[in-house]
């Protein structure tokens, strides 16, 4: 039986093997660096495994994601191009990055800063109350993770719209496309919520020019990637009041440093990467329909484009 590579810095491969075996029970998993003989890998489930060695694997025919994004994978400048790339498309994914999302937007628009701050100072202080159906949020990409968060906001009654770059439909969502369209979206935004892919058009895509375009005292939420976000344009706009706040659970270079200034700055909050961690429990089903599949030739579900990245 051929072989599926595991690697990942985040996830057991124990614990993945041992639910992977339960639809499989003679899986032949190899955990990285311990692969044995790299031709008898034809299966990849990774989460950014070091560049330069999928190329070892002369007959590899898919690489899976462990994770919803991909944009790790496409980093590598050997990327076999016969080679099958997908995501897990998990629904225990959706719902965790939607409490993540929707515990970001709650906490700023019930005035949780301000309210800690207040209580910093030991002062009992009631601000005006805050109208939802007037908070107009804003999700940045409408994939499975940003149609359900926003979907779940709006239940709530807030008034939401997202932005994707093609066109979408969402029920109760206004929905924003393209580039033409971004600058409206981001004027009627005040809390805005990043869940696009990392791709090269959206690299950089929460900078100066698109911060300016949001009202003053907005706040941004990124659980996104890092990359999304230029850095410096994101404290700038905290400094000089722009952004009234942001949630940031990705980063350029993860572990954030203990030197970056997000970690001291009073309008951020910090989080480790956690806001959707993959789960062997309800994913490995799905990865083993996508093993069996690819063993046996066939072309598994939930392929990205890689054109497009995504």
């Amino acid at each position: 039986m051929p072989a599926v590579l595991f690697h990942s810095p985040n996830d057991s491969p124990t614990e993945w093997e041992k639910k992977l075996r339960e639809f499989m029970p003679n899986l032949d998993m190899r955990i990285w660096p311990d692969i044995g003989d790299p031709n008898d890998i034809e299966f990849a489930l990774v989460w950014k495994l070091p560049s330069g060695n999928y190329e070892k694997f002369k007959n590899l025919r898919c690489i899976c994601s462990l994770g919803q994004g991909v944009d790790h994978i496409f980093t590598d400048a050997d990327l076999p191009n016969q080679v099958h790339i997908m995501r897990l498309v998990d629904p225990w994914m959706a719902q965790a990055m939607s409490e993540w999302i929707l515990l970001q937007v709650l906490r700023f628009h019930r005035q949780v800063p301000e309210y800690e701050d207040l209580e910093k100072q030991l002062k009992w202080k009631v601000l005006p109350p805050p109208e939802t159906s007037e908070c107009a949020v804003g999700i940045l990409g409408l994939g499975e993770l940003g149609r359900d968060a926003a979907r779940k906001i709006s239940a709530l009654g807030f008034k939401v719209a997202g932005w994707s770059r093609t066109e979408k439909e969402v029920q109760g969502v206004e929905c924003f496309y393209g580039e033409k369209q971004l600058e409206a979206f981001l004027n009627r935004t005040k809390i805005l919520c990043c869940l696009l892919p990392l791709t090269p058009k959206t690299t950089g895509i929460i900078n100066s020019k698109t911060i300016s375009q949001l009202p003053r005292g907005s706040y941004v939420v990124n659980a996104g990637r890092g990359q999304h976000v230029v850095d410096t344009c994101l404290l700038r706009a905290l400094d000089t009041g722009h952004l009234a706040g942001a949630a940031l659970d990705v980063f350029n270079e993860e572990p954030l440093p203990s030197q970056h200034p997000y970690w001291a700055h009073p309008k951020v909050s910090v989080w480790p990467h956690v806001s959707a961690q993959s789960n062997a429990d309800s994913a490995a089903g799905q990865v083993a329909d996508a093993i069996g599949k690819v063993f046996s030739g066939k072309v598994p579900d939930n392929l990205v484009s890689r054109e497009q990245q995504y």
